[in-house]
């Protein structure tokens, strides 16, 4: 999973509606570079007037700190505006001939405008302003976290900008008790549940990463706007709990026609609901076969589920994981390089973390990397979610089962080698910025996702334990447990916002069909109340094994698994119906 949610709030700013006149123009004449010049210059505008004055926590993540001091705008005034200027750019982005552009550039105009539609669908049609209570408190959280995460400046110069953004944090929250109406009640219990790391998080954490400071008046500044987002979080956590709980009995499902629209501008996918079932269903049944083979192969003597469970006993203890994680690099490198896999643009090793601490309800690894214009701080962190000190043995030992060590094998393969971290590094070779600052999960986490069975195929368990079969049947049931994980978001994703399926079904479904234990169960469904779509694992995977297979079928011998990877590298994180236009000039 890559960065944490981006929240699209903001007051829009003035459209610089100039020079739409000679777009038009452009678009009128057959294909030339000046026309592709000409929409690039409107995607620059889009930008820079609108998109990062929008969402400035976004634009300092994607190493843009022109607006560092700047909040975004959570009142409904803000959320209007956002749609108004959205609709204005809409039409300009719409007006232009794909025709006329070139081919690469003719996906960069349907990301520009996916991205307007997706978010005017966020706006008008989800409408979490109006019914989660979390990305008010978790959205000022994550912003102040992009300024202290990253040394992009002197400590100074970011506490500044974070005593400005936690000026306007009260009013943020004033904004929530306005705008939610009616939540779904899991949406307030999952704030409820994050409320207390995030106090404690600008509590400790926040103070401690601007030590160096040594200006007193400046120490003073930020004390005072600290304290007033500590208590105005304390009393939005009252306020969630004795007022809007009670009255939180909205609908959380976003219905099958904006799962659809949703798909359709997020992914680019525009199969029926029911069909992407079936093709899940029918790799999920895959998967699950394949699941008992090879448990069979470990321990003829016992069922699948007992050899799972065997397998889920297995893992470090919960102060060891980080260094356990670390551990597995120089396999995945060494395994990368010896096959050809793919071409790794740079050997600096992403840095292992907990992830703070409004990601830790609903995820358990992660990959956090610098933003594409960031010049400074380069660092990328692999954050992976630990046990809290608190928990019941019971409770630790349900939670650690998802870190067992061939599933451990099978994330770091996910996050970093060659998964997100290769990617990200991939990205900042592109000179398109439209791929760099758009794109899609199913390519995302898509790739990702088959990161982890093409390893397996590629022959990574021979090569880890190239005398010990059992260790090597291991890494492959621990890769199809991750599998059926996602083979799950799939069906629940659909099934519990299309009103098929109730939270409770959705977690017996985590555990029956995806192998998984009770308490990641209840994890991945809270998610996916609020993620429909976490659907894009297994949708991306299959798209690129499609893809692959058709080039590979088309080039015969002359295929190239290594050109394959660093090809689709090349694209960004465009949807793959994009991408396989350009490797196989083929929709």
């Amino acid at each position: 999973m890559m960065k944490a949610m981006r929240v699209l709030f903001g007051t829009a700013a003035a459209l610089a509606m100039g020079g739409a006149t000679t777009l038009v123009q452009a678009a009128a004449v057959p294909a030339t570079k000046t026309a592709d010049q000409a929409f690039m210059q409107l995607a620059d505008t889009y930008f820079d007037s609108y998109y990062f004055p929008t969402n400035p926590s976004l634009a300092t993540v994607d190493g843009i700190h022109a607006y560092d001091a700047r909040l975004e705008d959570y009142s409904r005034a803000g959320v209007d505006a956002n749609v108004k200027a959205l609709k204005q750019w809409e039409h300009r982005v719409a007006a232009v001939d794909p025709a006329t552009l070139g081919e690469r550039v003719q996906g960069d105009r349907e990301l520009v405008l996916n991205n307007i539609r997706s978010t005017l669908l966020t706006l008008e049609t989800i409408r979490p302003w109006q019914k989660n209570p979390d990305i008010y408190s978790s959205g000022i959280t994550s912003s102040t976290f992009t300024l202290m995460s990253r040394k992009f400046a002197s400590p100074e110069t970011r506490l500044r900008a974070l005593i400005a953004r936690e000026r306007l944090m009260p009013a943020a929250l004033a904004a929530a008790r306005k705008n939610l109406d009616n939540p779904p009640k899991i949406y307030t219990q999952i704030a409820l549940e994050q409320l207390p790391g995030l106090v404690h998080f600008f509590q400790h954490d926040v103070p401690s990463a601007f030590t160096a400071v040594a200006d007193a008046d400046l120490k003073q500044q930020f004390a005072n706007s600290n304290a007033a987002v500590i208590k105005a979080l304390q009393d939005y956590q009252a306020w969630l709990k004795d007022d809007l709980l009670p009255r939180s009995h909205g609908d959380f499902r976003i219905g099958a026609a904006a799962f659809r629209d949703k798909l359709k501008y997020d992914e680019m996918v525009t199969l029926p609901l029911d069909r992407l079932v079936a093709i899940d269903m029918a790799n999920l049944r895959q998967n699950q076969r394949q699941f008992a083979e090879v448990a069979k192969q470990l321990d003829p003597t016992k069922k699948p589920r007992e050899v799972l469970a065997e397998l889920a006993s297995d893992y470090p203890a919960p102060d060891k994981i980080l260094d356990t994680f670390r551990a597995t690099f120089d396999h995945l490198t060494a395994f990368i390089r010896q096959k050809h896999i793919i071409t790794i643009p740079s050997q600096v090793r992403p840095i292992l973390e907990e992830p703070p601490p409004f990601m830790r309800a609903i995820t358990f690894a992660s990959m956090d990397t610098p933003g594409p214009y960031e010049t400074v701080a380069r660092e990328a962190y692999f954050n992976v979610t630990l046990p809290e000190a608190g928990w019941s043995k019971k409770r630790t030992k349900e939670f650690m089962a998802q870190f067992n060590y061939p599933v451990i094998s099978s994330i770091a393969v996910h996050e970093a080698y060659p998964g997100h971290y290769v990617q990200f590094l991939w990205m900042h070779r592109l000179d398109d910025r439209v791929r760099k600052l758009l794109g899609s999960n199913t390519n995302a986490e898509g790739w990702a996702h088959y990161c982890e069975q093409m390893m397996l195929d590629e022959g990574l368990a021979a090569f880890e334990y190239p005398h010990d079969l059992r260790q090597q049947r291991l890494l492959r049931l621990g890769q199809l447990q991750e599998a059926l994980l996602r083979n799950a978001r799939f069906i629940v994703g659909i099934k519990l916002h299309t009103g098929q399926m109730t939270m409770e079904q959705a977690i017996d479904f985590f555990v029956d069909e995806g192998y998984q234990s009770r308490a990641v169960g209840e994890v991945e469904t809270k998610r996916g109340t609020a993620d429909p779509t976490y659907l894009y694992y297994t949708l991306g995977k299959l798209q690129i094994l499609k893809l692959r297979a058709d080039i590979e079928a088309k080039q015969g011998r002359d295929f190239d698994l290594m050109k394959f990877h660093d090809d689709f590298m090349q694209q960004g994180f465009a949807p793959i119906s994009i991408v396989r236009k350009a490797m196989l000039h083929d929709d």
